[in-house]
């Protein structure tokens, strides 16, 4: 398909790294000029897996940045989600595994990124298999996870506590599996799953999802996995959800933007029922809509770079700017009703990325080729 040309200029640096990489994440400075990103590796040769914390030198006097590592945790097993709350004084990380553990770690950028298991969660009857996704409240209180076992646990902590406890919000008993998840107020969460299914979820009314989007509007010709779910800050009064391939994202619209197999992403407008508003791939209709993707998109998030000074003028019910990454090496921003916006094609796949909250300029991805990009907008 046709991808529309960045007017503005585009710094892209590949580092290369000595094992595979399964997560990236931005952590919040300690100050303006300070730059920390938590990767999640994977050692092949010695299955070791671990978090690094590592300094982001932009390098102004060199044509590319550098990663300097601070600390390390060694993991029990492989990183299967890795999600960050950044409104704390001390960033935290929310690490789960394929083993089915749940870990909250700090970070102490002050003192030299030094990181601590501040609690775990691993006993038996928390998830059967992995823990296919985790978010962390922003505040860093409550942390949501989901599996493909049909579990959803909501885990509590207080920040220094050594222990963190856990009640089961829902158990499918395996009917059900989960492979999304995203706050969406202290209360609600969002979950998304197989078929393109997508569930909403009170605390408040206990005993299930209360609302939830079938995924039969492709009229029985594609089926897919919602893999990832973002939140955009803005517009509280109204829910957006971005899904894509393996992607899912929440804003504060009635409105769900997700991503799924065959390079879909779609947005789902809460007030609309079962109605889905595609942006790419595959539609209500015969031919595919403006198939971005021809594979799994892995993350989707909203794009607060694009148009950021035009936000507040966007209307209600226009879907915000997407980025998303997938499977055949495409990151790209969707606008609706614009062409894609194409920044990388790499000749792997991009296995996840990550936009700085504070300066939105700046994407960090991983590549499936044991190498990150960081990616500077001007």
């Amino acid at each position: 398909m046709a991808f529309a040309e960045s007017q503005n200029p585009l710094r892209v640096h590949r580092i290369p790294q000595s094992r595979y990489i399964d997560a990236v994440r931005w952590l919040s400075p300690v100050s303006p000029s300070d730059r920390f990103a938590a990767i999640a590796y994977f050692d092949a040769d010695t299955n070791s897996p671990s978090i690094e914390i590592a300094y982001v030198d932009p390098n102004p006097q060199s044509s590319s940045p550098t990663l300097t590592p601070q600390s390390s945790w060694t993991s029990p097993s492989r990183i299967s989600s890795l999600k960050t709350a950044h409104s704390t004084p001390q960033p935290l990380l929310a690490a789960a595994t394929f083993s089915g553990s749940l870990h909250i770690l700090a970070s102490d950028l002050i003192n030299g990124g030094v990181m601590e298991s501040e609690a775990t969660v691993s006993e038996l009857g928390f998830h059967s298999g992995p823990v296919s996704a985790v978010d962390l409240r922003e505040g860093g209180t409550e942390c949501v996870s989901v599996g493909e076992d049909g579990r959803v646990n909501l885990v509590s902590f207080v920040g220094d506590s050594s222990k963190l406890s856990y009640r089961r919000i829902f158990d499918s008993n395996g009917l059900v599996g989960y492979t999304a998840v995203k706050w969406a107020s202290p209360s609600e969460f969002a979950t998304g799953g197989y078929g393109f299914g997508i569930q909403w979820w009170d605390q408040r009314t206990p005993g299930g999802p209360v609302l939830q989007f079938k995924g039969n509007w492709c009229q029985g010709k594609t089926s897919g996995i919602v893999h990832s779910i973002d939140i955009h800050p803005s517009r509280k009064h109204t829910c957006l959800m971005a899904a894509g391939l393996s992607s899912f994202s929440y804003s504060s619209y009635p409105i769900f933007n997700a991503g799924g197999s065959s390079g879909t992403v779609f947005a789902w407008d809460r007030r609309a029922a079962q109605q889905p508003i595609v942006l790419s791939g595959a539609g209500t209709g015969e031919a595919p809509n403006s198939l971005l993707s021809e594979s799994e998109v892995w993350e989707v998030q909203y794009d607060r770079y694009t148009r950021r000074s035009n936000i507040s003028n966007i209307s209600s019910t226009r879907i915000l700017p997407v980025m998303i990454c997938s499977e055949d090496g495409i990151l790209a921003v969707i606008e609706q009703g614009e062409e894609p916006l194409e920044l990388l094609a790499e000749p792997c796949a991009i296995n996840s990325f990550d936009i700085d909250q504070q300066n939105p300029s700046n994407v960090i991805c991983s590549l499936e080729w044991e190498s990150l990009a960081i990616l500077t907008r001007s």
